[in-house]
């Protein structure tokens, strides 16, 4: 008996400790995820890499302008320009020059380029978004499942300190003849199972919030501190078929935009390979200038002066014909043909796959709809009869075998009344999601 109480002491402290702490709700452990998750962050870095690649391919339609200038010595016979004679000596020569090129024409290959890597900047968005969600749906299942978990805890101590009030009673009436000793064993056998309930509850309640804050990225030498278990208000049963919300999916579903913006930019990986096989016609410009001197002690014309003097300007067009590449061009628009068409397959299964799940949440929030109105009245119905059990018991009408398993039922019909709740309103969150709204 005293092992008993010094269970349910502790069981106190650590509720007192919990009403001192402030607990998080499922907003604030959302939130926490999306801002310290490695996964979301990994996923915003990928974005910033679509977004440099398509400010690249932007650039590649502009002129190029490039700036040179290299310093040469030469040993040996050389040519003086002032006489126009060959010597024998070290020579200095400094060049600079300005150049300019641009690209008139190469079969549009740029332009898919640019498209290509926007469309690509577009996915990434549509997947980062995809992430948060699915990260925000996973958090919420870890959330409600510590909810469960801290519910069973709290049915399983009521139904210790049952037992341990029956015990007590039993003692009394054991003391004024009125039970017996095997009556008292199997109320301590009762309040010993329960005893084990509890510590498994709460076994599996840590294990669970271990769980969440590892996915939410929580700090490993901290504590959190879970909102308990309010009930649900039952809203109803949807009314919209799963056909409509569906329709409506299509238009803002990131899973959707995701795929389809694949689809796109592999047309535009196409376009750009098909783009390679054409001539390249370029447009190049610029500007020269140079010093020179000759080693070998004479004069020479000064630094200023032979920049000024041996300026020239050139101005040309370069044609690039690819007459035979290894077929790797043609290697690559096949290749990219076949991965349009692997992108419009997953594009359709995508599809398939979401009105697979909107129909199965549909129906899983009106399963869930009815079985917690029938498990609300059963543990209704439970509690009554357990009521009813515990006058018999007192009166000599029942064994106590059968109250216990009294008591047994009622906490299972408890515990299905927690868990239908939670499941109702874990669907039903997840079909307001379908319906286009956030989970945080």
């Amino acid at each position: 008996m005293r092992k008993y109480i010094i269970t349910i002491v502790l069981l106190i402290m650590g509720l007192a400790t919990f009403a001192q702490t402030k607990a998080w709700n499922l907003k604030t452990c959302i939130e926490f995820g999306l801002t310290h998750s490695s996964t979301i962050k990994k996923q915003q870095a990928q974005v910033e890499i679509y977004k440099q690649n398509y400010k690249e391919a932007v650039g590649g339609l502009f002129p190029s302008l490039k700036a040179s200038s290299d310093g040469t010595t030469y040993f040996g016979r050389v040519l003086d320009k002032d006489n126009y004679k060959y010597v024998n000596t070290n020579t200095v020569y400094n060049e600079y020059q300005i150049y300019s090129s641009v690209t008139l024409f190469d079969g549009f290959s740029q332009v898919a380029k640019v498209r290509m890597e926007r469309m690509n900047k577009q996915k990434g968005l549509q997947q980062l978004q995809l992430r948060k969600d699915m990260l925000a749906y996973e958090i919420m299942e870890l959330f409600f499942n510590v909810q469960y978990y801290q519910g069973t805890v709290k049915l399983a101590d009521d139904q210790l300190w049952e037992s341990f009030a029956n015990l007590k009673k039993v003692q009394k009436m054991e003391e004024l003849g009125l039970k017996s000793k095997p009556d008292i064993a199997e109320i301590e056998a009762k309040a010993s199972q329960d005893s084990f309930l509890l510590v498994k509850q709460q076994n599996l309640l840590q294990q669970e919030i271990i769980k969440l804050k590892n996915k939410i990225n929580f700090p490993v030498d901290s504590d959190i501190i879970i909102k308990q278990y309010d009930s649900v208000i039952l809203v109803g049963k949807p009314t919209e078929n799963a056909f409509d919300i569906y329709k409506q999916a299509l238009s803002y579903s990131p899973q959707i935009k995701a795929s389809e913006q694949t689809v796109k930019v592999s047309e535009q990986a196409v376009n750009e390979a098909r783009g390679n096989l054409f001539p390249t016609l370029s447009l190049y410009g610029g500007y020269n200038t140079y010093f020179t001197r000759l080693m070998n002690g004479s004069s020479y014309t000064p630094f200023r002066d032979q920049l000024n003097n041996n300026q020239n300007y050139y101005v040309g067009l370069s044609l690039s014909v690819p007459i035979f590449t290894g077929f790797s061009r043609q290697s690559a628009v096949q290749r990219n043909k076949q991965q349009l068409v692997i992108a419009k397959y997953e594009f359709d299964d995508t599809r398939r796959t979401l009105y697979s799940d909107i129909e199965q949440t549909v129906a899983d929030v009106k399963g869930k709809a009815e079985e917690y109105i029938y498990a609300q009245k059963q543990c209704r119905s439970m509690q009554t009869a357990h009521e009813a059990n515990l006058k018999k018991y007192e009166m000599g009408m029942i064994s106590a075998l059968e109250l216990n398993t009294s008591a047994n039922r009622l906490l299972q019909a408890q515990v299905d009344e927690l868990n239908t709740s939670l499941q109702y309103q874990l669907k039903s969150r997840m079909l307001n999601y379908y319906k286009g709204n956030s989970f945080y």
